[in-house]
């Protein structure tokens, strides 16, 4: 019989053919003819050991990822450090604090509302004799220009008439300008007084250095805050020249200090008006600084109505002047004002000072007067 004719079958755990009649596979030692149980026990032999199976939760298993993890970054760090590349230095991180910001509502401020002033009404006036449109304007207070425009007046107000009746507009109130600030004295003698410099050379004194100047030792020491007659080489000192010394001999031409400002005048205001129930006319200005003795203050008042051109000039060292009680007019009328400081150039031949103006001079200013002034009493 042929091979081919031979009946053969496969054993069912290996896949090797064997002869029909077979018993057992001569491969893998499986038998065909066993038992179910013994089969299962020849199946369970023949088969190849299995790896073991380790089961692990998600918790778990983060757990040992971090240690392996921290196992690893130590192991760099170590070998980071023995080879000596490890950075020496370590960025530090801080976390920045932004500042919340509150809004808050403002408060609106309500502006204070400024009172206007309201004009009282004109003054009604019957015009009675010897009544002038000055006359009128000063009894109260007023201005030729606005009683002409306000009555319809011509200019030169030469068609008033007796008996008519006018309107008179009440003066405006004005405060008076605030005084201006002056200097102490002894400032304002400082701050006039003209100075050198002079820096000290070798073998000089305080002596001959007031000396070439005609200046005291004591003036250079009190200008220059000076103890002692100690002059210290390349010491810069000031010279006041305005206190030089009067010498017999030639000597330097002192310095004129300069010009006065205007004064400002303070009381009474342009246009006021004095009556006999005043117990004084006085006139006030603000000071220019601390007057020398030879300065005064020079005060003009003129009569402007009746034509008599009578005018008054005194010169005091206050800063007001208190109009004569003889001086006043006896009927209603005019005055005009105004203040110039002036110093003494010399003397004339009865030795009455000669004044020449140290400033510019005041404003020119009007007030009125009404009622009748006491008869001044001749003096012998």
């Amino acid at each position: 019989m042929s091979p081919e004719a031979t009946q053969t079958k496969l054993c069912p755990t290996c896949g090797t053919r064997l002869a029909e009649n077979a018993t057992r596979c001569v491969v893998c030692g499986a038998e065909f003819n066993a038992t179910p149980k013994q089969k299962a026990k020849s199946e369970k032999a023949v088969q190849g050991a299995r790896m073991p199976e380790l089961t692990l939760s998600l918790p778990v298993a983060l757990g040992l990822l971090a240690i392996f993890l921290v196992v690893g970054a130590l192991a760099l760090f170590l070998t980071l450090k023995g080879t000596g590349k490890l950075p020496n230095a370590t960025a530090v991180f801080t976390p920045s604090v932004t500042a919340s910001i509150t809004s808050t509502p403002t408060e609106t401020l309500v502006p204070t509302e400024t009172p206007t002033l309201t004009p009282e009404p004109p003054i009604e006036y019957t015009v009675g004799n010897g009544d002038s449109c000055i006359s009128i304007a000063g009894l109260y207070g007023s201005s030729v220009a606005a009683i002409v425009s306000l009555n319809n007046l011509n200019s030169q107000c030469t068609n008033l008439l007796v008996g008519q009746k006018i309107l008179v507009p009440r003066p405006t109130a004005t405060p008076p300008p605030a005084a201006t600030a002056t200097l102490e004295s002894a400032a304002a003698t400082r701050a006039a007084c003209q100075t050198v410099k002079y820096t000290v050379k070798a073998n000089d004194t305080l002596s001959t250095i007031a000396s070439a100047y005609a200046v005291s030792v004591t003036a250079i020491k009190e200008w220059n805050g000076l103890s002692t007659d100690t002059a210290m080489l390349d010491t810069v000192l000031i010279i006041p020249l305005c206190m030089r010394d009067a010498t017999p001999g030639p000597s330097p031409t002192p310095t004129t200090p300069p010009p006065y400002p205007a004064p400002n005048l303070l009381l009474p205001a342009n246009g006021g008006m004095f009556t006999l129930a005043a117990d004084s006319v006085t006139l006030q200005w603000a000071s220019v600084g601390a007057l020398r003795d030879n300065e005064r203050y020079q005060v003009i008042v003129e009569v402007l109505t009746g034509g008599t051109g009578h005018k008054l000039t005194e010169y005091v060292i206050d800063t007001k002047f208190i109009v004569p009680v003889a001086f006043r007019p006896q009927d209603n009328s005019i005055l005009l004002w105004w203040v110039v400081t002036v110093r003494q150039s010399g003397t004339d031949d009865q030795g009455n000072p000669i004044w020449s103006n140290a400033g510019a001079a005041s404003e020119m200013r009007v007030f009125g007067w009404s009622g009748a002034g006491p008869i001044a009493t001749p003096t012998k």
